[in-house]
């Protein structure tokens, strides 16, 4: 028989094991992936020091305690049904869980669990888990950009195709409108008529604006210009939208010396008070608006996906307390007839024309919200004054028709605009010569310029646009004075043109007012365009 171990030697072995033990510790606890031990209803028999670390308790705090005790109310009822369940029932369970820190943080575990049944004492779990909360923010950081890159694709397709259709529908209206100035021309107030025309110039009128919403979508409308300070443009638009609407109570935060901002300030003003009106009505029993203004930078890195500049930008953000969208209707909201009013209560317009002004003026547009949490638009406004001088609009106020007598050179593709503009230039005495391209302009031109006082061009024509046309004409003859005309706004192309040295612009459908005011002063102009 073997000797039985002396006393010393049974101590020894047990100090052994105790610095054994010791050891295994020390490394168990120097892992940083995270190592666990539970019960069968969840509690934590043991977890290793990077465990403790991450969720900010020490060990009396957290041993003993329910994984579920950790997890955000909505998450506790799936933790018994979904991974206690499943782990007794196959034996295992893996996946990922969000969890709550000590101090409230949210983190992101991705855990394997194991269950054991040993031949002696009770079943248990054992696992091993790793904080992939940067993974998870980063991947939801990468999903959002990519759903903004492909709403600002999206958006982009569709305002193209919105500005084709208001182009060719403007060419109409310009067809009636010149139709029906001319008429105006040779009769007076008591003629039977004369009442039905002045209203069809007020439905052009209307059918013009419905156009101008989908070009300030699609393309710009940026008329006027200037500098402006967003905290009082911000101020007065919500001062003035507050004596309406007396159960909203408007509170604001802005930037002490915020950064000036070069808009449209009309088109500004109506996408603020948009926003204000969605936020009123998404508060029908009363609430609260929080306007808030502020400078940030927009590195190159934020902006890749959002198709805008880095550089200074002034935020804009409108908040309110209402009932909020779910995330179907957060997708759609800035798209063209889409709305989530009652029939008859909106167009679907208003969103898609203030995401497409502030696309115009070279910022974004962001959209937060939440079912039953509010929204908030929040709006980035490029900073400081862009290259280029603005455009004076024609007065319509002034209501004598100017008529002359030099000889104009028309130039339109479309048949409709010809006969019409002839009709119109004809009717204030003036010679018209016609082209219904550039390349015949430009040829017809270099015969006959010196004839030629004054060109009104088209914008859009096949083959040859009017920017391209314009060059060439001018190489032809500096002095040149052209008239550009468009069914789409000044902005963009236009402005680019103007800039250049080319003498004004007139918009579709323009009347015979209009177009003998504008003829004048381009004409007016001493040197031609000038450079």
């Amino acid at each position: 028989m073997p000797n039985k171990p002396t006393y010393n030697e049974l101590e020894q072995k047990l100090k052994e094991l105790e610095e054994a033990e010791a050891n295994f510790r020390e490394l168990f606890d120097s892992i940083n992936d995270l190592i666990y031990t539970q019960d069968l209803s969840g509690r934590f028999l043991y977890a290793n020091r990077a465990m403790f670390k991450l969720f900010g308790y020490s060990p009396d705090e957290f041993i003993g305690r329910r994984a579920a005790d950790f997890m955000r109310p909505k998450f506790k009822q799936l933790y018994d049904s979904g991974y206690l369940s499943q782990v007794k029932k196959y034996g295992y369970h893996q996946g990922i869980s969000s969890y709550l820190t000590k101090n409230g943080g949210i983190i992101y575990l991705e855990y394997h669990s194991t269950l054991f049944r040993p031949e002696k004492g009770s079943p248990f779990i054992s696992g091993t888990g790793r904080d992939v909360t940067e993974r998870i923010l980063a991947d939801r950081q990468i999903k959002m950009l990519q759903s903004q890159m492909l709403q600002s694709q999206k958006m982009e397709a569709i305002g193209t195709l919105a500005g084709g259709i208001a182009h060719d529908f403007n060419n109409l209206l310009m067809g009636v409108q010149g139709r029906t100035s001319l008429m105006l021309m040779d009769i007076d107030s008591s003629h039977p008529h004369y009442e039905h025309l002045k209203g069809i110039e007020a439905h052009i009128r209307s059918a013009a604006e419905l156009t101008g919403q989908l070009l300030g979508f699609a393309s710009g409308g940026k008329y006027n210009v200037r500098a402006a300070d967003p905290n009082e443009l911000v101020d007065n638009s919500a001062e003035m939208f507050g004596r309406t609407k007396k159960e909203i109570t408007i509170r604001s935060k802005y930037q002490e010396e915020v950064w000036m901002v070069e808009i449209d300030r009309g088109q500004i003003e109506q996408v603020l008070l948009n926003l204000y009106v969605n936020a009123w009505q998404a508060m029908p029993g009363g609430g609260e608006l929080y306007l808030e203004t502020e400078n940030l930078v927009l590195d190159a890195e934020y902006v890749r996906p959002l198709d805008i500049k880095p550089g200074r930008y002034v935020r804009i953000s409108v908040t309110d307390s209402g009932m909020g969208m779910d995330e179907k209707t957060v997708q759609r909201i800035f798209e063209p007839f889409f709305t989530t009013k009652e029939m008859g209560r909106g167009t679907g317009l208003g969103l898609a024309t203030v995401y497409g002004i502030i696309k115009n003026h070279g910022g974004m547009i962001d959209v937060f919200s939440k079912r039953g949490q509010g929204s908030r638009f929040t709006v980035y406004l490029p900073a400081g004054r862009p290259e280029g001088e603005t455009t004076k609009v024609v007065d319509g106020n002034d209501h004598r028709m100017l008529p002359g007598t030099e000889t104009i050179l028309f130039v339109d593709d479309e048949d409709i605009i010809v006969e019409v503009g002839i009709k119109m230039l004809e009717g204030l005495g003036y010679k018209v010569l016609t082209a219904k391209s550039a390349i015949e302009a430009i040829g017809f031109y270099k015969r006959e310029g010196e004839n030629i006082d004054l060109i009104i061009l088209d914008m859009i024509m096949p083959e040859m646009g009017g920017g391209d046309a314009y060059d060439k004409l001018k190489e032809i003859d500096p002095n040149i004075r052209v008239l550009l005309s468009s069914g789409y706004s000044i902005d963009g192309q236009a402005s680019e043109i103007l800039s250049r040295g080319c003498s004004g612009f007139i918009q579709k459908p323009f009347n015979l007012l209009q177009l003998s005011r504008k003829i004048r002063e381009v004409l007016e102009i001493p040197n031609g365009c000038g450079s």
